[in-house]
């Protein structure tokens, strides 16, 4: 008998209406479900704008804690009436530090962990170093009601040891939560890099990929400057050998899902022998030289 799950990965825009925002999400989450999906992915940061473009203390305001913050509280009810399973991102208050987190919330509602963003960029328009601690939880996966899920956060997905350390713990499928766009200050479109580079996770890992990114324009202002950023939209999934099987478009409100056999997957990994094939010895000396 097949182990199947239906995957499913969103994009939106988002505005300083959090309500809103939130509502929107919904709708797609709804539809996801609707068209049978079992997980759905939002994309990174969802309740605001993506404030991290300036240098602004106030922004620090809108972090919260998990049993605090209004999304995961909303999305534990509805993955709950839906039978769905839920990785939140939001700004996470922990005591006196900040975080870029995810919550992972099971199809009965219960919250099974939280990640905290282990690799946080830095660099005018992505400066969250200035609001984000680097992760403390180490990478993790969740034995979900339909699959072992592995989630990295937007910059995560650039490091191939993320992707291959949940695979090593048991992930049978990669999300990766994103907000990239225009890369205003390196003149470059990044959008094929960004997608190749999660690609090649699934390919060296036989594992699908889920990515969801933002859509929209969206300009933050700071004492009279501004910073725009132009974001790509794009979201995509791969299947076990990194092929994009589903794209949305760059720049519409989209959901789009796919179906794959966790069983075939695991024949398929067994089979390539990249797993047993590792020789974890002889990387030593490498990570030593950083």
């Amino acid at each position: 008998m097949m182990r199947t799950v239906t995957v499913a990965t969103t994009q939106m825009a988002c505005g300083w209406d959090k309500q809103q925002n939130i509502d929107t999400a919904t709708e797609l989450v709804t539809k996801a479900a609707k068209a049978g999906a079992n997980i759905v992915l939002l994309q990174e940061l969802f309740e605001t704008p993506y404030f991290c473009q300036v240098h602004d203390f106030d922004y620090f305001k809108m972090a919260t804690s998990v049993a605090d913050n209004a999304a995961i509280n909303h999305f534990k009810a509805l993955a709950k009436e839906l039978d769905i399973v839920l990785p939140i991102s939001f700004y996470e208050k922990s005591g006196n530090t900040f975080f870029n987190s995810v919550t992972l919330i099971d199809a009965d509602g219960e919250i099974l962990g939280t990640y905290r963003k282990t690799h946080i960029p830095d660099g005018i328009p992505y400066a969250e170093k200035f609001y984000f601690t680097p992760g403390d939880t180490g990478f993790k996966v969740w034995d979900t009601k339909y699959a072992k899920i592995g989630v990295g956060i937007c910059w995560d997905q650039w490091f191939p040891e993320c992707a291959r350390s949940m695979a090593l713990m048991g992930a049978e499928l990669l999300f990766y939560p994103t907000a990239i766009g225009d890369e205003p200050t390196l003149g470059i479109d990044s959008k094929g890099h960004w997608q190749r580079c999660m690609q090649g996770h699934a390919a060296a890992n036989l594992m699908p990929v889920i990515a969801a990114n933002r859509i929209g324009t969206e300009t933050i202002s700071q004492n009279g400057n501004d910073s725009t950023l132009e974001f790509y939209g794009s979201s995509f999934i791969t299947d076990g050998r990194g092929e994009i099987t589903q794209e949305a478009s760059k720049d519409k409100k989209e959901v789009l899902t796919a179906t794959f056999d966790l069983d075939e997957l695991a024949i398929a990994r067994r089979q390539w022998g990249v797993f047993r094939d590792r020789r974890p010895s002889m990387y030593g000396t490498l990570l030593t030289h950083g």
